[in-house]
């Protein structure tokens, strides 16, 4: 079989995951490292160690990440030690709740970083009060999350519990009122804010026109 025919026959498997719910990660090891996803001929692909650099960077533990996946701590163990194959659906979910994908667990190591995104690539989260776009797709993996919103007026964004990190913000359009426990504090158009998230938080707009801003998390937490 020629490469070329095997690497088409790996995106079909990449992108028609619906269809191969139950196929063993076997066939897809085999057709990774024959497209040369996998550079050491005759070595399985190591699945264990990527996962768990994963979950470390994403700072949860193996029950943690069990049970966003409905999964048993047993299982992680098992996967990340190598001791058993997960089926590709089971990978999938494992690899949404650690904020990448297929696509980007197999690429290359020797691929150059994104930077850059479109509106195209944003994560849009429509509610009556507010819109919430990711404009940084899978920033839960990172250091930090920027999120772009445009808060209706009279609206009010869902309280935010006491959290470890840090956040910031810059106000784009209108003007908004920042709730740190007791305080209220105004921030209008052209200014910024930045507080450490000890106490339960949020964001007004008192104005009936919308305002809208950028909001930075770091740890994620949106």
């Amino acid at each position: 079989m020629s490469e070329t025919a095997i690497k088409s026959l790996t995106k079909y498997a990449l992108l028609s995951y619906n269809i191969f719910r139950c196929i063993s990660l076997d066939l897809l090891n085999f057709l990774l490292k024959m497209s040369k996803l996998v550079k050491n001929e005759g070595k399985k692909m190591v699945l264990g160690e990527k996962i768990k650099n994963l979950r470390l960077s994403c700072a949860l533990t193996q029950e943690e990440l069990a049970d966003r996946c409905e999964l048993t701590k047993g299982y992680i163990s098992q996967l990340e030690n190598d001791l058993t194959s997960p089926s590709i659906a089971t990978l999938i979910d494992i690899l949404s709740a650690l904020g990448t994908d297929l696509k980007e667990f197999f690429s290359d190591s020797g691929e150059e970083e994104k930077v850059s995104f479109n509106k195209n690539e944003f994560i849009e989260k429509i509610t009556d009060g507010y819109i919430l776009n990711w404009v940084v797709p899978n920033a839960q993996k990172n250091a930090m999350e920027p999120v772009h919103m445009v808060l209706h007026g009279g609206a009010k964004t869902d309280d935010d519990f006491p959290h470890e990190g840090e956040e910031f913000g810059f106000v784009l359009k209108g003007e908004i009122v920042l709730k740190l426990g007791k305080r209220n504090i105004t921030v209008k158009k052209g200014e910024s804010f930045y507080f450490t998230p000890k106490t339960v938080h949020s964001i007004l707009n008192r104005k009936e026109t919308d305002a809208e801003f950028i909001w930075v998390s770091s740890p994620p937490s949106f």
